[in-house]
């Protein structure tokens, strides 16, 4: 046995130092291993379903009347959601993901300190990339702010909204509209989204995208509930952001969220979550299509955490039939699942933390 497991044990050794070269984090002391023949990626689309873990995943195999788009990825990671709390938010778990800095709660694309660190979007945006951010939420909630604002809580919606004007971002679409022409101080920022080159929608998602960058704000504050008639808002909203942003020669970034999973979570309604995660792997299904048509296009699927600790579990001992049950109206602090598919795509197999898918888009987008 002591034989078997020295060679063994070599085997690996080789393995991974053939495969890999290793790239170190001193800030967070994380450690991934990038594979050196992997192909760089031109686009990035993130997709995020906010709260959502594996049992959340798990209700698409179960409800969805086909077979869901979680089902076409090969390679399948997990992550530890974990930030400066054991149990992050969803400002803290997006902030990772723009910024790579692990921060507290409700922090929005600053340290724990407060101080500004510039997000991925930003960075690109200097880059000459396109850059695009969707979500069922308005676009000043936690998740999409954090990857163009800086502030230190997440409820600052109005301070939020002050800095999509010159965020250099080409396409924004979901809810808020009140925190542009509806502001305690009574500025208009929908005036200063036409004076920094915007076409702005307030009505509609149109039918095919502009030249310029558009602003397309579709609710008062977040979009309404699937129930609610919101429709094909979300996939819809995916392609055109990347019909508009495909024309980028230089390549783009498109973060696309699935906002209400968590609300349905936070609400311990099953219906609603699984009515909002199917809308989600909808979303998911153009993306994948629109990359294995590209095949420069590097699709990745995750969340910031999960909510509701939401499992499916036998309705009354019965088990042919799933009842979806709570067991809090909070966050969990279990590791999500993280799909990717594309060119680099298998940088993203493994066990990391949350702060890795950072350092990996960085680093196939250089």
């Amino acid at each position: 046995m002591k034989i078997k497991f020295s060679i063994l044990t070599i085997l690996l050794s080789v393995s991974i130092i053939s495969t890999s070269c290793v790239s170190v984090n001193v800030k967070d002391n994380t450690v991934s291993h990038v594979p050196q023949e992997s192909k760089k990626p031109k686009n990035i689309i993130l997709l995020i379903g906010d709260g959502m873990g594996l049992s959340q995943v798990s209700a698409a195999i179960y409800y969805k009347n086909a077979k869901p788009n979680f089902e076409r990825f090969n390679t399948i990671g997990l992550s530890k959601t974990s930030s400066n709390e054991l149990i992050t938010d969803s400002a803290a778990g997006a902030t990772v993901f723009s910024t790579g800095v692990k921060t507290y709660n409700g922090a929005i694309g600053v340290d724990k300190d407060t101080i500004p660190v510039p997000t991925i979007v930003e960075h690109l945006v200097k880059r000459g990339y396109g850059t695009g951010l969707v979500a069922t939420s308005s676009i000043q909630h936690a998740t999409p702010a954090s990857f163009y604002a800086h502030v230190k809580s997440r409820s600052m919606y109005e301070e939020i909204t002050e800095f999509a004007p010159k965020s250099g971002v080409n396409f924004f679409a979901g809810g808020g509209l009140k925190f542009f022409n509806k502001r305690k101080d009574g500025k208009d920022l929908l005036a200063s989204m036409k004076d920094n080159g915007y076409e702005v929608i307030t009505d509609k998602l149109p039918k095919s995208p502009s030249e310029k960058n558009q602003l397309i704000l579709l609710a008062e504050n977040g979009m309404p509930k699937m129930s609610e008639g919101r429709g094909d808002f979300l996939p819809n909203a995916t392609k055109l952001a990347m019909e508009k942003l495909s024309k980028n020669e230089n390549g783009f970034f498109l973060m696309v969220e699935g906002s209400q999973i968590d609300w349905g979570g936070h609400n311990n309604e099953g219906d609603y979550l699984i009515e909002e995660l199917l809308d989600f792997d909808k979303a998911i299904g153009v993306a994948l299509d629109f990359a294995a048509k590209n095949g420069e296009t590097l699709v990745i699927v995750t969340a910031d955490h999960e909510t509701g600790g939401f499992t499916l579990a036998s309705k009354d001992g019965d088990y042919n039939k799933i009842n979806p049950v709570f067991s809090t109206t909070g966050h969990s602090g279990t590791m999500v699942p993280v799909f990717a598919k594309g060119p680099g795509a298998e940088l993203f197999n493994g066990i990391y933390e949350n702060n890795e898918i950072y350092f990996k888009m960085m680093e196939l987008l250089k």
